[in-house]
């Protein structure tokens, strides 16, 4: 007989049927056709109105996993303090979602510190809630549930080291390891913001050490930094080499009472190498803003800043765009050039945006788009996914990029052309293709 967890959290935390639920879900979905191939995330779970955004802006940039580890805090202190569950099922509204019985009992063989143990999950609702967000965007999912209790950093290392010598062993399944956790808990939100902030550097940093000392020093009431500091030590064994921030909020952000909030962190933490063109455009950006100069571009230049090219440069904060300036042709000496002034131009002198502040840097991503010459084209050799236009009519000339969310038909991207140039919708045009090359 199979075993079968019941949800405590349905109707509480999220709503109690499956329509309810799938029709929550999607009203805060955002879709994104780049996944990323995460090796580990950090996804909140209190109730889905206040933290529901920012879990599935996460879960919506990764490419679907065969199993997620899910590792949660144990809120209630009921049970073993380092608890696997390896047969089963666990129940939401959208369907069980069965146990990877054989990678669990490996992760269990390989630690010396878990134990098997459903009584710690019984009551616990930190695993459950990231369920229906995975299940949406991946119905045949299976699971590995495991709650912490305090301990040691040596601990938290073991099983995470545990935990990544399983995932090794299994190489024919794709596996992400999800850190469940809230960050501050019931502070003003000047002050969750703060301490939100030096937990968030460290755990961008890949900084698990960090991340603890931070936490016990600064009293940062992140309930779930041992899930925190397992995932990072496991995904540092299985090669990751960044971080990134996709969305960070508070609970005041919800119910508009910022006296006592809860803060909510959405990471994903992967492989890819950052580029450096976009090295280059955080270190313009940073040494700007902190101290009023610029940079100049690297003596020895790779390979392809060297040359002359348009460049973009985007910014985004927490998932949101926070800056965009380029140039359609190349204005300066090299790409590494055109790179760092656009940089800080996107910082400093988008007319849509404040410039950006020191307090907002260790919360910006950044990307940077090297266009090819412009070449004239017709209507039917346009394709928003692969190529971005120009519209030009006289000296108005408006530019869009390609593959941009929410731009799906060259008509589209025509009129928003037109609009940005001041072109009239009944205006000829002359119409130019282009590609880029995206780093992040």
């Amino acid at each position: 007989m199979v075993m079968t967890r019941h949800p405590i959290a349905s109707g509480k935390f999220y709503p109690g049927t499956a329509e309810q639920l799938r029709a929550f879900i999607e009203s805060f979905v955002e879709r994104h056709d780049d996944k990323i191939q995460a090796v580990g995330i950090i996804s909140p779970h209190a109730g889905y109105i206040y933290s529901g955004a920012v879990a599935a802006s996460v879960i919506t940039r990764i490419a679907p996993a065969d199993t997620y580890i899910i590792i949660g805090p144990n809120h209630t202190g009921m049970g073993k303090p380092f608890s696997i569950m390896t047969v089963g099922n666990w129940q939401t509204p959208l369907g069980d979602v069965p146990i990877d019985s054989a990678l669990a009992q490996n992760i269990l063989a390989n630690s010396k510190y878990l134990q098997e143990d459903r009584t710690a999950h019984q009551s616990e609702h930190a695993i459950e809630v990231q369920l229906p967000l995975l299940q949406y965007f991946k119905p045949d999912l299976k699971i590995v549930p495991i709650t912490l209790a305090v301990a040691t950093l040596e601990i938290y290392r073991e099983i995470g080291a545990s935990i990544a010598q399983a995932v090794q062993e299994s190489p024919d399944k794709k596996i992400v390891i999800v850190a469940s956790s809230d960050m501050t808990h019931y502070e003003p939100q000047e002050s969750a913001v703060a301490k939100d902030k030096r937990a968030i550097e460290a755990i961008l940093e890949l900084d698990e050490e960090a991340l603890l000392e931070r936490v016990i020093k600064e009293r940062i009431s992140m309930c779930g930094y041992a899930p925190a500091v397992t995932m990072l030590t496991a995904a540092r064994a299985l090669g990751a080499k960044s971080a990134e921030l996709v969305r960070y909020q508070t609970s005041g952000d919800a119910s508009g009472d910022y006296s006592a909030v809860v803060g909510y962190a959405g990471i994903i933490v992967h492989c890819r190498q950052t580029s450096p063109l976009v090295s280059l455009a955080r270190e313009a950006v940073e040494t700007f803003v902190k101290e009023h100069r610029t940079v100049s571009p690297p003596k020895e230049l790779p390979p392809e800043m060297t040359g002359r090219a348009g460049v973009f440069v985007s910014l985004k904060k927490e998932g949101q765009l926070r800056g965009c300036i380029g140039t359609f042709e190349p204005s300066q000496e090299t790409i590494g050039a055109e790179i760092i002034a656009n940089a800080i131009a996107a910082a400093s002198r988008d007319p849509r945006f404040l410039p950006v502040s020191q307090e907002e840097l260790g919360h910006l991503s950044y990307s940077v788009d090297v266009l090819t010459e412009p070449e004239p084209a017709e209507l039917d050799e346009l394709d928003p996914k692969n190529y971005g236009i120009i519209v030009e009519r006289g000296w108005k000339r408006g530019l869009l990029l390609p593959d941009l969310e929410g731009v799906d038909t060259v008509e589209a991207q025509i009129s928003i052309c037109r609009q940005k140039a001041g072109i009239g919708t009944l205006e000829p045009v002359t119409l130019y293709k282009f590609q880029v090359k995206r780093y992040r």
